[in-house]
Order: C-alpha cells, then sequence, then structure tokens
C-alpha cells in the first residue's frame, strides 16, 4: 500500500484512476471495515486500483480548538494506516484536515480531492457529509460530480440494533465494556507506547508493572483491572498478563492529571525500559477500588491474577 499525503491546495498528482472509500475511519472498526472492502470489490468491477481517502487531524480539532483537548482516537494516525493497510488496499490518501480544507465548499472539494485525483467511484456510508459545515452527502454527489463519478452508499452496520459506530465504541471503551468494543471492531482494542520509569512500588508487594507512556490523544478504557496479553519489543513471544489503569487511590490522596497503564506480565522477568510495547485488551476483571492498605490490595491483586489466569486457561483448553 502506498501511503499519499496530501495538504491544501493540492493539485492533482497524477495517480491512476481509483475507486475510493471516504471517511475519518477512527478505529477501523466493522462498518469501516465494510465500506473499505466495497471499495475494494468495485474497483475490481472496473478495472481500477482501490484506495482510502482519510483525514488528519479530527475535524473538531480544527473547528472547535477550545475542545481539541478534548479529542480522543481510538487508532493513532500511524495504527490507522497500518489497520488500513491489512485490507490490501493499493493507495492511503491522508488529507490534511485544517482551516482553508475546512472551508472548501462542497463543489470544490469534488472539483480538487476527487474529479481532480483522477477518483471514478466513491464509496463511503450512508452519513458521511463533505465540504463547508459537512453541507455535500451522498445525496449531492451526484449532482457536485456532474456526472464523472460513480459512487455506492453503504448502509449502516448494525449489531443488536445498534449502529456500530466510533462514538459507540468510545462510549463502551469509557464504561469499561471491553467485550463490546471488541466486538464492534472486530479485533482486541490496542494501546501501545515506550515503557517508562514509574514509582517501582509494585516490585516490592510481589507483582513488578511496567507502566505504559501512552499518546495523550488516545483515548483509554475505564478505570480498572483488565486482562490483556501483551508484545515487546524485540520478543516474538505475545505475554499474558494483567493490567490497571487508573489514578493509584490507595497511594495518591490527590488524584492525578491522567491515568496510569501498569501491566504485570506473568512469567517474565527481562527489564524493559523504554523498551516499545502493544497491549491487547481481552476483559473487564473489575473497577478500581481504593484499599484501606498494602495487605488489603495486595489479596485483592492474588485474586485478580488468578481469575485472569483462568479466563487464558479456559480460552486455551
Amino acid at each position: 500500500m502506498e501511503i499519499i499525503r496530501m495538504k491544501h491546495p493540492q493539485r492533482g498528482l497524477n495517480l491512476p484512476q481509483l475507486a475510493v472509500a471516504l471517511g475519518f475511519f477512527d478505529g477501523v472498526h466493522k462498518g469501516h471495515q465494510k465500506v473499505i472492502e466495497m471499495a475494494k470489490e468495485k474497483a475490481g468491477e472496473l478495472g481500477v486500483k482501490s484506495g482510502v481517502m482519510t483525514f488528519y487531524p479530527h475535524p473538531k480539532e480544527v473547528l472547535r480548538p477550545e475542545t481539541a483537548k478534548e479529542v480522543k482516537y481510538l487508532s493513532a494516525i500511524e495504527d490507522k494506516a497500518e489497520l488500513i493497510g491489512f485490507s490490501g488496499v493499493d493507495y492511503l490518501i491522508i488529507v490534511e484536515f485544517d482551516p482553508r480544507f475546512a472551508d472548501l465548499s462542497p463543489q470544490q472539494f469534488v472539483d480538487q480531492y476527487l474529479i481532480g485525483q483522477n477518483i471514478v467511484h466513491v464509496v463511503a456510508g450512508f452519513d458521511y457529509t463533505y465540504g463547508r459545515m459537512g453541507k455535500g452527502t451522498m445525496e449531492t454527489l451526484p449532482f457536485h460530480s456532474r456526472g464523472m463519478l460513480t459512487q455506492t452508499i453503504v448502509k449502516k452496520v448494525a449489531s443488536t440494533k445498534e449502529k456500530i459506530s466510533s462514538t459507540s465504541i468510545r462510549t463502551a471503551l469509557v464504561k469499561g465494556d471491553i467485550r463490546k468494543v471488541n466486538d464492534y471492531l472486530g479485533r482486541l482494542y490496542t494501546l501501545s507506547g515506550n515503557v517508562e520509569h514509574g514509582e517501582k512500588r509494585g516490585r516490592t508487594i510481589g507483582f513488578p508493572t511496567a507502566n505504559v507512556s501512552v499518546d495523550d490523544k488516545t483515548l483509554t478504557p475505564a478505570p480498572g483491572v483488565y486482562a490483556v496479553t501483551a508484545n515487546v519489543e524485540g520478543d516474538s513471544f505475545e505475554y499474558t498478563g494483567i493490567c490497571n489503569i487508573g489514578f493509584k487511590p490507595t497511594f495518591h490522596d490527590e488524584k492525578p492529571d491522567a491515568p496510569v497503564l501498569e501491566i504485570h506480565l506473568f512469567d517474565f522477568s527481562k527489564t524493559i525500559y523504554d523498551t516499545h510495547i502493544t497491549v491487547y485488551f481481552h476483559d473487564f476483571v473489575r473497577g478500581e477500588v481504593k484499599f484501606s492498605g498494602v495487605d488489603e490490595l495486595v489479596d485483592q491483586i492474588k485474586k485478580d491474577v488468578d481469575q485472569v489466569k483462568t479466563f487464558f486457561s479456559d480460552r486455551v483448553t
């Protein structure tokens, strides 16, 4: 897959004829996957190359700068590119969403970023919008394209009558409903980052942990304990373990500004500071609790570890 980055004003890049999937695709969930697969299918029917056109950063960061800090992603742009790459499309086009691009009329967007880039077929969800204030829709696209491209509208993808969307996944994630998140994504929710030095308290109570520095623009699950697996950079083995996301209320009277992600890997004794680690979330164990002291905390961690080990052993059998 070839990755192409565009910034307004963008002239034609002499691309081959393309059938593209249009969307923001945060998380690349099941609904997104259907749109992308349809673009690949149409490309095959038309005898052209397949592509995905997405945008970065999120429009809310540009259009509502006062709330930019509140915008959290299900997948960083690098992770999104990797996930889209797994689909097997030929091109990924990332358009920088800035004030000038946001000010394009629907007609200008179609002329400059679709027709002007040799796109001959567009696939998007039924609720996709384009152009200034989102005034362009899939219903208006035939008018704006003047018959110079064709289109396919993908109906909503639902689970138990609820539309699968990035918003519904975010809602489930902040509630700790990781099973629903994984179901809607069609894969395990993932966080990654470098292992940094922490308070080193875990090793003193028999449960050494790796503190993972996660990009603050990536949405973390609700505070609590999770069953996880992890890949450590330079190590091909996938480890099972237990992860805690939270504010360590047993040890801190004042709530820190951001939650800490720390992971205890089973049967693991390597020193991995400054090493990249990827954490895959399988199941929610319990919410964060303030214990009366270290002994009560240790007793609960032992129970949590036993529960997680049973969870993974049951999956193997």
